[in-house]
């Protein structure tokens, strides 16, 4: 279903297509705005939120192209960094920022970009947070109130078949913040039980984290039970979660995590850090049963949640027909995109 929605400049990330370099932030972009209406796109090129002078000066004019008035729908990882050129324009065009994960909350940011974000945030005309935590965070980092809300979708997807429980998956770029060094450091406190964890991202985002994942999984003689698999997308994406007996998030932080949707849409259920929106992605049964395990973003308590996953059969059968009911609530694109169309038109009106 398309939704009706007031004529809208998108700026995107130019990799938000890109097979090699999928992400929650990028999926969450294309799906919401391919049912919108009457969407200009404008990629803009960059290693965003750090870009090159050029790719600055490249988004500076595309914005200075756009007529006086329009309303424009900006990515927060390109707007967030880029206060000299965004805050200039926030005055003739109608700036509505999508914000993802707060800057200042990514692993090793630096201090620096919550005060350029601040300032981008503060002058545009709406701000958008994709998680209740996120706008939460928002409020206290930078003083912004009712900032409305608009979480994530899933696709729709069949029952993941599994196998006898010992089939883990974690889904996410290899990064510090999706905190994958913490996962191998808990599978190998739990290396005698019998498990197979495919780790499912792109490695090409922080290739220093990625080595040092490998090392560890060297180190722990993990390398053939744990695969960096690299990015899959599409039916390679869809046959590692039929197979998937648990999903596995260790983030650091997490503005929702959509690969918990992702999971629950196919029945599987979810160990996860407790950290950002994850517990709000969790959610719960009409009963109020969690469909998966929440944990301390520590190795540790992802070992021995990792740990009570296995040894407990009864456990598993809890969380599998918690994690079937919690199917049926999940909502479809849909959903998000026409709050999203809601908040453009209130922008333009």
């Amino acid at each position: 279903m398309t939704v009706a929605a007031p004529a809208v400049a998108a700026v995107l990330p130019a990799d938000v297509d890109d097979p090699q370099r999928p992400s929650g932030g990028n999926v969450y972009d294309r799906r919401v705005l391919a049912r919108l209406a009457g969407v200009h796109e404008i990629a803009a090129g960059g290693a965003w939120p750090h870009p090159s002078p050029a790719d600055r000066a490249a988004l500076a004019d595309s914005l200075a192209a756009l007529p006086d008035g329009a309303v424009v729908l900006l990515d927060g990882l390109v707007a967030c960094g880029v206060p000299e050129v965004v805050v200039p324009e926030a005055g003739r065009l109608r700036l509505v920022v999508l914000v993802h994960l707060p800057l200042a909350d990514e692993a090793g940011a630096a201090p620096a970009l919550a005060e350029r974000e601040r300032a981008v945030l503060g002058a545009v005309a709406a701000v958008v947070a994709t998680s209740a935590w996120s706008a939460a965070r928002l409020a206290a980092l930078h003083g912004l109130r009712d900032v409305p809300v608009v979480t994530p979708g899933a696709d729709p997807a069949p029952l993941a078949t599994g196998s006898d429980g010992t089939s883990l998956l974690c889904v996410g770029s290899v990064t510090p913040t999706k905190g994958q060094d913490l996962l191998v450091g808990a599978l190998a406190e739990i290396a005698s039980r019998p498990w197979r964890c495919r780790l499912v991202g792109p490695l090409g985002r922080a290739p220093s984290h990625v080595e040092l994942v490998r090392g560890e999984l060297e180190r722990h003689d993990l390398a053939d039970r744990v695969p960096l698999d690299g990015p899959l997308t599409g039916a390679d994406l869809d046959g590692a979660y039929a197979a998937a007996d648990l999903l596995v998030l260790p983030s650091r932080a997490e503005a929702f995590g959509m690969v918990v949707l992702e999971a629950l849409a196919r029945g599987i259920p979810v160990l996860a850090t407790d950290v950002g929106g994850v517990r709000e992605a969790l959610g719960t049964t009409a009963s109020g049963e969690l469909p998966g395990l929440l944990v301390a973003p520590d190795a540790q308590s992802l070992a021995a949640g990792l740990a009570e996953w296995l040894d407990d059969p009864a456990l598993r059968g809890r969380l599998r027909e918690a994690a079937h009911e919690r199917r049926g609530t999940v909502p479809g694109w849909d959903v998000p995109s026409a709050a999203l169309a809601a908040v453009l038109e209130g922008v333009r009106s």
